[in-house]
Order: C-alpha cells, then structure tokens, then sequence
C-alpha cells in the first residue's frame, strides 16, 4: 500500500480536518516497527492491562488492517510484546497502534510493521479476555471507530472516516 504523507493529508484536505471528518491524534506516541509509514483500515479494541483479545485479532488474518487499541492511557504494563509483533507481521496486518505500552522493543522494531505506542515496560499484561473487539475507542483526544482509515508516518497519525486518496 502505497503511503501518504500526514502533513500533506492535512494541508490538501482542510475541509476535511474542519468538518471532523478526518482528526490528528495528539502527538504523545513514540515510533517503532521497521514501517516508520503505514496505514490502512482500522480494526478497534478495548483493552486494559490484558492481551487475549489482542492476540486473537492479530491471530486473524490482518489483510493490511491496523489494529488500535485502548488500553486506556495504561503505563503499568505492556500489552504488545515481540510474539504479537511478529504474529502481526506474518498474518498481514499493516500497523499496531497502542494507547499504552509495549515490551521486547528490539524484537518489535525486527518486524515489518509499523508500531506506536506511549512507551515501553517491561512488565507482561494479565491474560483474563476483558476487553471489547470493533468498539468505539477514545485514544490520544479522539473518537475512533471500526473501520476508520489510520495514516501514521513520522509526523503524526490522522485518522479518517474514509480512505483518503493520494
């Protein structure tokens, strides 16, 4: 998939960025992955200190999805580690995007996928299955839904109601 470009997405589409139609997260995510662009449509899920249902998304086939995931602003553990990078990679999906932490930074940054997250620690999330899959998520100062369209690269991360053109 071919990238786009956030600061031009922004400067071309005002009307857009006006009507809320397309919305810039606040810059609070740090950069990991071997894909520093990417993007693609949005794959939702609540999920606070616990990463079963994390896995069981990236366990499906990703079809150049990006998974979002709140986790609720938590910097108490992680719940993305290297194995669920790795599974993100080999089942297709194009980015992960973690409103919390994530571990194994060396192993995460390996994979041919573009990661953003608050920060990492090194301490693993519960394994109970709370959480909530293609749910309406509130992550960095915006409503995101299921099937929204995530554009990241270096400058930031839009999300859009559509897909954008480029």
């Amino acid at each position: 998939m071919a990238s786009l470009a956030t600061a031009e997405a922004c400067d071309t589409n005002g009307a857009l960025l006006s009507s809320g139609d397309l919305r810039v997260l606040q810059p609070v995510f740090q950069i990991y992955g071997q894909r520093r662009a990417f993007s693609g449509p949005i794959a939702t899920l609540k999920a606070f200190e616990d990463n079963v249902l994390i896995r069981e998304l990236l366990e499906t086939r990703g079809e150049g999805r990006v998974l979002v995931i709140d986790g609720g602003s938590s910097t108490r553990c992680a719940l993305v580690g290297g194995n669920l990078g790795q599974l993100a990679q080999n089942n297709g999906w194009a980015g992960i995007v973690v409103n919390g932490c994530i571990r194994d930074v060396d192993e995460i940054n390996s994979c041919d996928i573009g990661v953003r997250a608050l920060a990492s620690h090194p301490q693993k999330s519960n394994k109970k299955g709370n959480g909530e899959k293609h749910v309406l998520i509130h992550v960095a100062g915006i409503l995101i839904r299921d099937g929204e369209w995530l554009y990241a690269d270096s400058d930031g991360i839009l999300i859009s109601k559509t897909e954008l053109s480029i």
